[in-house]
């Protein structure tokens, strides 16, 4: 090729780029201080040990990980009057700030994977003479390393760096600090470009689909919070499902006429039954296809608040992906809003489980050990699915894979990352995106009327998804699990799990006739049992008293090892199987637990408890039942014996079905009680 061919080669390919913004600076919205660590790091690097560099064995390892969760905060604080506007930071005179932070820090890594940026370009406007902004990098590991640097001349200047993302392959940020001189400086805005191809110039727009049950207040401040100047071009339409009673409506809460105004015509409220999140977000995604001029639907929880941001670079990441990707935000503790709940997560293939990877941690307080201290930040995490309290889907995708299953809740959210992913479709969890949740530590799902739900539809999206002939570990762990709950007296949480597994067994095509009514049944069901029959009142059930204090004055306290574990496993179940319980028990609970200490181990050696709650709100009251538990026993044996026998014909039962039952047809059918109720009153 010529010269004169390669520079109009060249000239053609300038042209047909264009340059997009792909993340600006911002600050918390009204200066809020609660999160402001996942703004700006005032601490100094202090990067933990390599798991390579501590040696092989298990104290080693042990030490390591206790090092790594220890705090290496300073101290410093962020006052008010240095949040000067959403974009705008001051650093006081002869003081250093980095910009390495959550919300802050460019996520290198992830635009290198998965979209086609190649380069980005950081242009700053800095404020104060003699500050310096120095631009970092860091690799895979967590280990930091200067880019380039620049001094403030005059009173303002705008400063550019031209960056690449070749060294991202396996993970890494990019951040700047700075530091101010003899005077205050001032960060008026920080921006990440590229260029990138013509066709991607405009941004995508997306249908939110929020569903909400008796949560009024929470849903409308949350639509109070989409209403933004900045987001607003983003939206095309808000749906929000309302499935709760006719006293709670989001309509009627104080703050829904500022939301609804604020939304400017985007909004639309759906009432309809009860179907849990899955069928409150399926009816969002039937409805943003049907309509189908979004590019994208992004399912979000009513009880978060949303960092408004996150949807923008949600979106914006999700346009330049080289193909259709999910894209889904973080989850921060809203009580403890530094508290990072998971980096993402996977579905654990042998035991088909959800989990952290095990190279990460969950529960992780960026305010203590923030992303430049924390080496295991740095690497690259792919994940399986993002939960649904964030979660952008592209219109596409949900064309060709279908809707939610009808599960009412639990596992919609892996099952459809899972099903994603096997048609090609990747989910990414992308760092600056996020929003504020209510941990899952505070609740009682594991026992409660939700244990029925987290069964069943893990063994249905086992069958659908497992690569594991009989779906590798799940029927063993099933079991296990039955059995541990049977020796702490949990019988409703038995009898529930026994008719989720029961339920299975009836196929797909019961799923879409379950939803309406299964909750109201499982409740009215399991009320019969002492176990969950939830007392406010302590007072209510009757003190403690003992046949015989406990053994040298000792209570089981401590947590029992390894071989002490197998053994308690091993004799518990003969124990509630042979031996009667103590006449006393029958009249007064032999202890109190509490909800922190209620494990198996423990809880088998009583014969009554009264047992709290993990929402701290009440207690009920645990008593050994001899023919309840052979009985369980019996039928929970013979069960998950005819799992082992069913397994390769109901799993191919069940992907037979799975594109008829996740289909918008069959949705309409399920959603026709109100769709007709809405056509009949005009709406």
């Amino acid at each position: 090729m010529t010269k004169t061919s390669s520079k109009k080669a060249k000239a053609s390919a300038e042209a047909s780029t264009v340059t997009r913004l792909l993340q600006r600076q911002i600050m918390p919205v009204d200066r809020e201080l609660d999160a402001i660590a996942l703004y700006v790091d005032l601490e100094e690097i202090k990067l933990d040990a390599s798991k390579y560099e501590v040696g092989g064995n298990r104290s080693a390892k042990d030490l390591n990980n206790a090092a790594i969760r220890q705090s290496t905060s300073t101290g410093r604080a962020v006052h008010p009057d240095q949040l000067l506007s959403r974009t705008a930071f001051r650093i006081p005179a002869g003081e250093r700030v980095s910009f390495g932070s959550y919300f802050n820090a460019f996520p290198a890594s992830y635009w290198r994977r998965w979209t086609v940026v190649s380069d980005v370009t950081l242009t700053l406007v800095v404020k104060g003479s003699g500050a310096t902004v120095v631009v970092n990098k860091s690799t895979s590991d967590g280990r930091s390393q200067k880019v380039d640097a620049a001094t403030v001349e005059g009173d303002s200047q705008t400063l550019t760096f031209d960056l690449s993302l070749k060294p991202f392959v396996d993970g890494g940020w990019y951040w700047y600090d700075v530091a101010a001189g003899t005077t205050d400086a001032v960060v008026e805005s920080a921006e990440w470009t590229a260029e990138v191809p013509a066709d991607r110039a405009e941004h995508g727009t997306i249908d939110m689909a929020i569903t909400t049950m008796n949560r009024p207040d929470f849903c409308a401040k949350l639509l109070g919070q989409l209403g933004t100047e900045e987001v607003l071009p983003y939206l095309d339409t808000v749906f929000v499902m309302e499935q709760g009673s006719k006293t709670q409506l989001v309509r009627d809460s104080e703050f829904f006429p500022d939301a609804e105004k604020g939304l400017q015509g985007r909004l639309r409220v759906i009432e309809q039954g009860n179907l849990g999140g899955s069928g409150g977000y399926a009816r969002g995604q039937l409805e943003s296809v049907r309509k189908g001029t979004a590019t994208y639907t992004l399912l979000m929880d009513d009880d978060v608040e949303c960092e408004p941001e996150g949807i923008i670079r949600a979106v914006t990441f999700g346009d330049l992906c080289r193909r259709p990707t999910l894209v889904g935000g973080h989850m921060f503790s809203l009580y403890a809003k530094s508290r990072l709940h998971s980096f993402g997560e996977i579905v654990q293939p042998w035991r088909f489980w959800w989990q952290t990877p095990l190279d990460g941690y969950s529960d992780w307080d960026l305010s203590a050990r923030n992303i430049r201290s924390s080496r295991w930040l740095h690497k690259r995490v792919d994940v399986d699915f993002n939960g649904w309290y964030m979660c952008l889907i592209p219109r596409q995708v949900i064309e060709e894979i279908g809707l939610s299953l009808p599960l009412f809740i639990k596992w919609d959210d892996s099952e459809y990352g899972l099903r994603a992913k096997e048609a090609g479709y990747p989910t990414v969890t992308f760092p600056g995106a996020a929003v504020w949740h209510i941990p899952w530590g505070d609740k009682n799902d594991a026992v409660d009327w939700q244990a029925y739900f987290h069964l069943r539809n893990r063994f249905i999206a086992a069958l659908l998804h497992s690569p594991y002939p009989k779906g590798g570990r799940l029927i063993r762990e099933s079991l296990n699990h039955q059995i541990a709950h049977l020796v702490s007296m949990q019988y409703s949480t038995a009898e529930l799990r026994l008719r989720a597994l029961e339920d299975v067994l009836a196929g797909p095509e019961a799923l879409h006739g379950m939803l309406a009514g299964k909750l109201t049944e499982i409740n009215t069901f399991r009320k019969q049992f002492t176990d969950a029959q939830l007392h406010t009142d302590r007072d209510d059930l009757p003190p403690v008293k003992r046949t015989k204090p406990p053994r040298k004055g000792k209570d089981v306290v401590e947590v029992p090892g390894r071989l002490s574990s197998l053994i308690s496993a091993g004799v518990a179940p003969i124990r509630h199987a042979v031996k009667p319980p103590r006449d006393l028990s029958r009249d007064y609970p032999e202890a109190e637990i509490r909800a922190m200490d209620a494990k198996w181990w423990k809880l088998a050696s009583y014969d009554s408890a009264v047992v709290s709650m993990n929402d701290g709100s009440s207690t009920a009251l645990y008593k050994r039942d001899l023919g309840a538990f052979r009985d369980l026993m019996k039928r929970t044996l013979a069960l998950h014996e005819r799992y082992r026998r069913e397994w390769p014909a109901l799993a191919q039962r069940y992907r037979a079905a799975l594109g008829d039952i996740t289909s918008p047809e069959s949705w309409e059918q399920t959603f026709r009680p109100w769709t007709e109720t809405d056509q009949e009153s005009g709406s």
